[in-house]
């Protein structure tokens, strides 16, 4: 019984008022399930279920599609086809030559010209690529795009869209693994479309670039190349990874960027260290050292 103090109708007692509080339960972020819960996905406090996720997707699509080993690609981004990097060139001409006092214009064609004298790159990674692919992806009966020695980028420009790049040429799958980043590019459009990744985390993108990798090929590149190159050095050397090739490509610009031997004569690292690293320079070379290769059992990190 309602007391004369209380008005003469309850709130609960008006349809309009309790359709629209269903609504609004129905529409709450609390009753939303939690794994639909984008808000709460995004909190720091799941930050470990992010991670995981980041994990288990690339995974279990690989395991769902059957790829049984990879072969890593990595290199600079800025590197161009030989016709790309000479209109980079012409076009910092230009420029200077509004402004030919300019040190900064002259720097900048300085190093148009050192790149477009490394676009020979772009075409031996997408040639190394194409035979890896033809002839790595390839079984018994013939068939191409088998799931083993699909060649693995970090799925943006340069040395990544020309590996990608020679693998769609073979007709073969080929995988990008792209990193979100303040200015960080769309995908190349070489990927193999199911096999195209997006991760937040650079330890778990990392984690799957050596996950199945059978060989790494590193072409010239800036710090992320170098960051991968002694990544994977560390785990070979440490035998976390199993014994798989590393192959430079270009000794003249490895051995001069970096002093390996210096590095073992001054005994940081063991001369056997050295025998981690092979060289390569031309494409049917560097398939050559990584097809005769023993093989070595897939690693379950």
């Amino acid at each position: 019984m309602k007391s004369d103090a209380i008005d003469s109708t309850w709130p609960s007692d008006d349809p309009t008022r309790v359709a629209d509080n269903l609504q609004q339960i129905i529409h709450s972020d609390t009753y939303r399930l939690a794994h639909q819960d984008l808000a709460l996905l995004n909190t720091s406090s799941m930050r470990g279920v992010r991670m995981l996720l980041e994990i288990s997707k690339p995974e279990l699509h690989f395991e769902e599609i059957g790829i049984s080993s990879t072969i890593i690609v990595f290199g600079g981004a800025r590197l161009k086809e030989r016709s790309a990097a000479e209109a980079h060139l012409e076009k910092a001409i230009r420029e200077l030559d509004t402004d030919p006092n300019s040190k900064q214009l002259q720097r900048k064609v300085s190093r148009a010209k050192n790149l477009l004298e490394l676009s020979p790159f772009y075409d031996a990674a997408r040639e190394f690529a194409f035979l890896a692919s033809r002839f790595g992806q390839s079984d018994t009966s013939t068939r191409p795009c088998c799931s083993s020695h699909v060649i693995v980028t970090g799925g943006g420009p340069g040395i990544m869209e020309a590996a990608n790049r020679g693998a769609f040429d073979a007709g073969c799958r080929s995988i990008g693994l792209n990193i979100e980043l303040p200015h960080e590019q769309n995908p190349n459009p070489y990927i193999t479309p199911e096999l195209c990744f997006k991760f937040n985390y650079f330890a778990l993108r990392k984690f799957h670039f050596v996950m199945r990798a059978v060989g790494a090929v590193l072409f010239p590149g800036g710090y992320g190349t170098l960051d991968e190159l002694f990544e994977v050095l560390t785990l070979r050397q440490v035998g976390t990874q199993h014994a798989m090739p590393i192959i430079l490509f270009g000794k003249d610009y490895w051995t001069r960027l970096i002093d390996f031997e210096y590095m073992a004569d001054s005994g940081l690292i063991d001369d056997q260290d050295l025998d981690l690293i092979q060289f390569a320079d031309t494409a049917t070379e560097a398939w050559d050292l990584l097809r005769n290769h023993p093989p070595q059992p897939s690693s379950t990190a």
